[in-house]
């Protein structure tokens, strides 16, 4: 008998659960499995009959952009008991399933765990009642489940993200942002409600991207006299003429007395002691709402893939597993450990083991908090003492969406530890020119959210001749330490001044290295800033692409920036529902477009309406997207029209992700520690940005021996590995 797949969305819904039940309903079929939909989770699972129904690969066509979930989710009371899970058991053996994927939260996957430990006492029951065959029984002696984690609130241990956390932090940014403009005009002060019960990442990661001002989290109750602290803080920044102030609380945030502390609490505190009437903000289930964003479909998407393996491969005895992801990497963890090790941090806060909780939560956590502290409490309007050391930050490349993030936070980092903070103006050409300048707390205020390089950049790689020239300036400006943010030209223009440090004494200092590009064609580093940003804007222009095309037959072959890179193509293609890739590290043969255009012929005869293609705009020499979309036209016949669709520079420009806010938050304090660090010891290293390091940066040497100069990208890109997923979920001839 072929396999039988069950999956459930369960407990509360979030964006990208689709995209999971997509991927898990294809790649089970490509795999020779039926699947079945348990419709409102385990509730659906008990009432069985037309609650369980087995879907087809056209069934979930069109819901990957579509947020909550469509086959419906509950919380059951009933499930709780044995009788319910019992009738549970009943209605999947009578269906044919023992192979279950459960999309929900840690509730949804510890009675998972629980149904699946007590099977086999729950099949011999029904087999004395009679009310399952003895055949039946045979047939399905055990359970195996695998779970993927649903939440918005990022509240599970075991994954770096949840499905639907980057999402919401999508939604919530953007409440940030939009009330961030009407705060400054009317010099207000904000308070926004997050969701969060037990966990503080929404309200923590938000505050970061957002750029607030004090932010409460569940984890890390602030100590007795927190309201003067707070006061404090806003006052400094208003004092240093910031004009709008925006406080960020969980809705679990309590005092270290276990005492609530809500929106109405701050609210009256900054009556009571500020005399100031502050706006509340509760943003409740919007969090959850809207289309998901690029990287909660393909993160889900690969997640549904992995479980499908899992679960049919399972062996009688093997304990289930919870698939999530690891520096952008599926990953599995038990699922018991899991479940037992989230739970372990609401009895640490209980018990006011309050570090404990927080590095419970990850290292990556427990850093950005650090982070977030030294942002918000230094003095803005700290002047370094005479004499101070000098670190320059310089933008280099092609421009990427969360360069300014990157030069605000590297600016108010270096400035809290005693630095005098310069710009290069206008990236290496600037350094060329002497084109430097002092920059202050206030000169970098506002940026967190904005897009550009107000900086400056240039794509621009020095010449030899170019070489004397840039050490005199670092010599005239007394250049201590250098900050460089960009792409390859970055790269290329670091690399060469470390060959050269010899030949120029103004060269031998140190120097910190961060990817930023929209292209994430650089080794060391998975997401180069800027890069999730571009892909989100991928991802949109597809879904209008789509949407364009819902009145008639049309195929659409989309073209997007990369260079030499296929990151934004496969990704893109991934998080879009495309059904073909075309990537410069494939390129583009006769005999592959042949086998496309029967693919896209099959596709309409068959009954679609709508057939994509995403290409990177260096793929191929030859085939290029013009081409390919008049081939695919003239092979029709008439059957469907075709459309060209080139992206273009938009991919560069607009307001950077949450993702690209934090990821620069974190590199741009890293590298300025990294440089504090040799400063005070007299060293005058070259680092660059390294996921492998603890410290996140590692010699530039390491780093850049991983580059393939040629074709301008590493010699290894992780997210290639998301190809062979690529190819389970999209369509070939004949398929239904």
């Amino acid at each position: 008998m072929m396999a039988r797949i069950g999956v459930m969305t369960s407990g509360g819904d979030a964006q990208g659960m689709n995209a999971a039940v997509r991927a898990i309903v294809r790649s089970g079929i490509h795999s020779g499995a039926e699947v079945f939909a348990i419709k409102e989770g385990w509730a659906g699972a008990i009432a069985g009959q037309d609650h369980i129904v087995q879907l087809g690969w056209s069934d979930v066509s069109g819901i990957l952009n579509k947020g909550g979930t469509v086959i419906g989710t509950a919380r059951s009371l009933e499930f709780m008991t044995r009788e319910g899970q019992l009738q549970a058991v009943a209605n999947l053996i009578a269906n044919g399933i023992d192979r279950l994927i459960v999309i929900g939260g840690d509730g949804s996957l510890t009675g998972s765990r629980q149904l699946c430990l007590s099977w086999s006492d729950y099949v011999e029951q029904l087999l004395s009642e009679g009310r399952i065959t003895s055949d039946q029984a045979a047939a399905h002696p055990a359970l195996h489940i695998a779970g993927i984690v649903g939440s918005i609130d990022n509240d599970m241990v075991g994954t770096d993200m949840t499905i639907g956390t980057d999402s919401a932090l999508h939604r919530i940014t953007e409440a940030i942002d939009a009330i961030s403009s009407t705060a400054e005009s009317h010099r207000r002060t904000f308070i926004i409600e997050v969701m969060g019960r037990r966990c503080g990442y929404l309200a923590l990661m938000s505050a970061i991207a957002g750029g607030a001002d004090y932010t409460f989290l569940p984890e890390s109750p602030p100590r007795d006299g927190w309201e003067e602290r707070m006061i404090d803080v806003l006052a400094r920044g208003r004092a240093a003429g910031r004009r709008d102030s925006i406080i960020m609380v969980a809705e679990g945030a309590a005092d270290r007395s276990g005492q609530p502390i809500t929106a109405t609490t701050i609210a009256q505190v900054l009556r009571e002691r500020a005399g100031e009437e502050a706006r509340i903000t509760i943003l409740g289930h919007v969090q959850r709402g809207g289309t998901p964003s690029a990287y909660d479909r393909w993160m889900a998407t690969a997640c549904g893939v992995e479980a499908v393996r899992r679960v049919l491969e399972a062996e009688p005895g093997s304990e289930p597993v919870l698939v999530g992801v690891h520096r952008d990497a599926v990953h599995t963890t038990p699922l018991v450990q899991a479940v037992e090790d989230t739970h372990r941090i609401a009895g640490l806060v209980a018990d006011a083991e309050y570090q404990a909780a927080v590095e419970a939560r990850g290292h990556g956590f427990t850093t950005m908090i650090d982070v977030y502290r030294m942002l918000i409490e230094a003095e803005p309007s700290v002047r370094p003492t005479p004499g101070a050391r000098r670190i320059a930050i310089m933008h280099a490349g092609a421009l990427a969406p969360g360069m300014n993030q990157l030069a605000r936070v590297a600016v108010r980092s270096g400035l809290d530890r005693g630095y005098t903070m310069l710009a290069v103006r206008g990236g290496v050409p600037g350094l060329i020119a002497g084109d430097v300048d002092e920059v202050t707390w206030s000169d970098v205020e506002g940026m967190a959210n904005t897009g550009g390089a107000a900086f400056g950049t240039r794509r621009f790689v020095p010449a030899e001749s170019d070489l004397y020239q840039m050490a005199r300036t670092i010599e005239q400006h007394n250049i201590d330490a250098l900050l460089v943010m960009g792409g390859f030209h970055a790269y290329a223009t670091v690399d060469m001044m470390e060959r050269e440090r010899r030949r120029y004494q103004a060269f031998d200092i140190p120097i910190a290295l961060l990817p930023a590009s929209i292209d994430n064609n650089l080794p060391g580093w998975p997401m180069a800033v800027g890069a999730d940003t571009a892909l989100n804007t991928v991802v949109d222009s597809i879904d209008m692409v789509r949407m364009s095309a819902s009145a008639s037959k049309r195929a659409f072959v989309v073209e997007t920036m990369g260079r030499q890179c296929g990151f934004l193509p496969l990704v893109g293609g991934i998080a879009g529902g495309a059904e073909k890739a075309y990537l410069p590290e494939t390129g583009l043969s006769l005999a592959e477009l042949s086998t496309d255009v029967e693919a896209l012929v099959d596709a309409f005869e068959s009954g679609r309406t709508f057939y994509l293609a995403v290409m990177g705009e260096e793929a191929s020499e030859h085939y290029t997207s013009d081409v390919v979309a008049k081939l695919f036209e003239a092979e029709g016949r008439g059957l469907y029209s075709v459309r060209q669709a080139v992206i273009g520079h938009v991919q560069q420009g607009g307001t950077p992700s949450p993702f690209d806010r934090i990821n620069a938050t974190r590199l741009a304090y890293q590298a300025v520690v990294n440089l504090d660090g040799q400063l005070k010891t007299g060293r005058s290293d070259y680092v660059a940005a390294s996921s492998a390091a603890p410290t996140l940066l590692a010699p530039l040497r390491t780093v850049t021996d991983a580059m393939d100069w040629d074709n301008q990208r590493p010699h290894e890109q992780w997210w290639l590995r998301l190809r062979s997923v690529f190819d389970q979920l999209s369509r070939r001839p004949g398929q239904e």
